[in-house]
């Protein structure tokens, strides 16, 4: 099964990330959550946001590479918004990625490279009127990234809202979350078959 590391939102590492890490557990995959706020959730968006530009962007991408240090290197790199930055970095620059999920968020590849690496499949998702994802440049970012990928699938979802995968939040949205769920499952369920495929080979 796939081994996942799972980078939060600016909200923090709230409870429903770690139920959606948990999901992902269930069906049997290994999942890593670690804090890149150090213990710190917020009430709102804005306060998060706050946080994670005093602390630096910076620093938040690299508390995600120091925890990625800890483990092995064939990962899978799941980051939801914000945590899309340390999960799409690692993807791109550490060897022997092997995938990655970018939940409403995706920065333009050359941040981190000239481009998407070969062999590493890659999956976006976002609403495609969310004014963060759809708005702010994300969205260019991520058909770029399927128009130049070998192995990259966009998935968009009717309406407007940011982070609506955690059901934590007001924001939260219960089907197009389901989907974006089976998506990740169906997703880190094939790259599994294909470690077999490869070790059987």
């Amino acid at each position: 099964m796939a081994e996942v590391l799972v980078f939060h939102h600016a909200y923090g590492l709230t409870e429903g990330v770690r139920g959606f890490a948990g999901r992902l557990r269930a069906a049997g995959h290994t999942v890593h959550t670690p804090d890149l706020f150090e213990g710190r959730v917020f009430e709102g968006l804005e306060e998060g946001v706050g946080y994670a530009q005093r602390a630096g962007f910076a620093t938040i991408v690299e508390r995600g590479t120091a925890a990625a240090r800890e483990l092995p290197a064939g990962l899978v790199y799941l980051g939801f918004s914000l945590g899309v930055l340390p999960a799409q970095r690692l993807a791109q620059t550490r060897p022997g990625a092997r995938g990655a999920v970018l939940l409403e968020a995706c920065v333009p590849v050359t941040e981190f490279g000239a481009s998407w690496p070969a062999g590493v499949p890659v999956q976006v998702h976002g609403m495609d009127a969310d004014p963060f994802f759809a708005g702010e440049g994300d969205l260019d970012a991520a058909r770029a990234l399927v128009g130049a990928a070998s192995d990259a699938e966009l998935f968009l979802y009717p309406g407007e809202r940011h982070l609506f995968t955690d059901p934590g939040l007001p924001s939260y949205e219960v089907r197009a979350a389901a989907q974006v769920a089976e998506r990740v499952l169906g997703f880190l369920d094939r790259l599994d078959r294909l470690d077999r495929l490869d070790e059987a080979g």
